[in-house]
């Protein structure tokens, strides 16, 4: 007599819960600095970017998630009964990830997201824009956002937009250009054009893949969300050394992309992203056309 296998993949209590533990110690390393200088009431122009612009706690990343069809033997009595998002399994005292009805909760949030992925996947990579977006939200503003000093002071700053062509596609970086600088972008992006301009090549799109995978919820597997943000911590610390900012007392050598050399090393940073990016974009893709 053949027996048919179960509906989804069952992980023994002490198999999932290894993987949990692995997974918090994981997000704990990616998060201990962030968080210890919170304990102090310290901040960090590079790497506090990340938990305020996006404004998730380190205790989001820190919960693991297995993804959809995989159900978590004895896991009924555990906390995680609580949590949003999950419904009994098919063995007694399991928990799986209620993909159905988190998809009908949150579809129109999924749809949304899953256009802009396919369209940015499906766009040639921009290698133009040399990361002059962070110049462009200083040109002509003596009260710059950051309390950092400029590496070229104000007039030396605006002199590096103004013989530059600026090429922002992404409206949360086109947002906070000056007044002055907004006009001399090559595109005004806006949030209903967001699927029409973003491109693999973007920095910012690429940080986003992270916000993506966190608005996704429970469907996306844990070690996706912190392998997202990974992508998003590296590529914020390459953001920051080709702006105009002096970050040396932080220590963060610049990317001088005013010069040439500068230019090159950007680029080739910026091609390592996009590969790492559309590799996390293909896999959420994947998960959200699952249902």
């Amino acid at each position: 007599m053949t027996i048919a296998p179960p509906s989804s993949p069952v992980l023994a209590a002490p198999v999932w819960g290894e993987l949990e533990r692995a997974h918090g110690a994981r997000a704990d390393a990616l998060t201990a600095a962030h968080r210890a200088r919170a304990s102090r009431g310290e901040k960090h122009p590079v790497e506090d970017f990340l938990f305020t612009y996006y404004s998730y706690k380190p205790a989001v990343l820190r919960r693991w998630h297995p993804g959809e069809g995989v159900e978590l033997a004895d896991a009924a009595t555990t906390p995680r009964a609580q949590w949003r998002g999950y419904a009994p399994g098919d063995a007694p005292g399991s928990l799986v990830v209620d993909g159905a009805r988190w998809r009908a909760e949150y579809g129109a949030l999924i749809t949304n997201i899953g256009r802009i992925l396919r369209a940015t996947r499906g766009r040639a990579a921009g290698y133009g824009c040399f990361g002059l977006h962070e110049w462009a939200m200083v040109y002509r503003d003596p009260d710059h956002r950051h309390e950092v000093q400029l590496r070229l002071g104000l007039s030396g700053t605006d002199a590096v937009v103004e013989a530059h062509d600026l090429r922002c596609t992404h409206f949360d970086a086109f947002r906070f250009f000056t007044p002055d600088a907004a006009p001399r972008n090559r595109e005004t992006p806006t949030r209903e054009s967001q699927a029409a301009l973003e491109q693999p090549g973007c920095l910012h799109a690429g940080m986003d893949l992270y916000k993506w995978a966190i608005k996704l919820g429970p469907i996306v597997p844990g070690d996706l969300l912190l392998t997202a943000f990974e992508l998003a911590r590296d590529i914020r610390t390459l953001d920051m050394r080709a702006s105009p900012y002096d970050l040396l007392s932080w220590g963060y050598e610049p990317v001088a992309i005013e010069t040439p050399e500068g230019k090159a090393e950007y680029v080739r940073a910026q091609r390592a992203f996009t590969d790492r990016g559309q590799a996390i974009r293909a896999r959420l893709i994947e998960i959200i056309e699952r249902g």
